[in-house]
């Protein structure tokens, strides 16, 4: 019986036979297949999930591209800052519209819920989170999803929350991972402002910094974003 159990094809009976070498080799590759699985799913779920304004690109200058968006409507909420802090202190705010905290009374096509009961709305999430300098502290921005207006767009019961349509706009961008971090986007403002000298175009503007991702997405999947506006 003990000789059979050792001989056996079952997978325990093999790892059994293994060296501690042949043991580890067989650990590594079964978790970089987990990993990978786990990273592709990762990569391939936001695109499928999350809408974006509709945009075309113009030029590309190596990293950098030119970029024209069609208008867009967007929830936004001024808060003090400082720039660390702007988009902690702006979430909670513009979550709550966005999950239903609102007079609702709208109908919903495309991509947010279709509802005509006197009930609050619950709105799609869409890409990206946007943060400039604005006065008084910083602008931070929910994109609402396509097909909602300001008019149409429901009430926020919230008075810091305002709605407003983005007009048609060229913007020169700058797409790079890592962490949401002052060094980390300075750097990439540099480049892009750098590449725009470099391609004798103007910008003008405080620079716009677009955020896909969720806190809890790994760093090295993130996609990040810096805007300057074209004339």
């Amino acid at each position: 019986m003990f000789g059979k159990r050792q001989t056996g094809r079952s997978g325990c009976g093999i790892l059994a036979r293994m060296t501690p070498i042949q043991g580890s080799r067989h650990r590594f590759v079964a978790l970089l297949k987990l990993f990978s699985s786990f990273a592709l799913t990762a990569i391939a779920m936001p695109s499928l999930a999350i809408e974006e304004p509709a945009y075309q690109v113009v030029r590309q200058l190596e990293e950098i591209e030119l970029r024209e968006y069609a208008p867009y409507t967007v929830a936004e909420v001024l808060v003090a800052g400082p720039a660390g802090e702007a988009g902690s202190q702006a979430f909670p705010i513009l979550a709550g519209y966005i999950f239903g905290k609102n007079k609702g009374e709208r109908k919903f096509a495309m991509t947010a819920p279709v509802t005509q009961a006197a009930v609050a709305v619950k709105l799609d999430m869409t890409a990206p989170v946007t943060q400039t300098v604005a006065p008084g502290g910083f602008r931070v921005q929910f994109v609402l999803p396509r097909g909602v207006t300001p008019a149409t767009a429901p009430e926020p019961l919230d008075s810091r929350v305002q709605l407003r349509e983005v007009a048609a706009t060229r913007v020169a961008v700058i797409r790079y991972s890592g962490l949401w971090s002052a060094s980390n986007d300075a750097d990439h403002l540099a480049k892009l402002q750098a590449a725009l000298r470099a391609a004798e175009l103007a910008w003008s503007g405080e620079a716009v910094y677009a955020r896909y991702n969720p806190p809890f997405t790994p760093w090295f999947l993130r996609r990040n974003e810096i805007w300057l506006n074209l004339p």
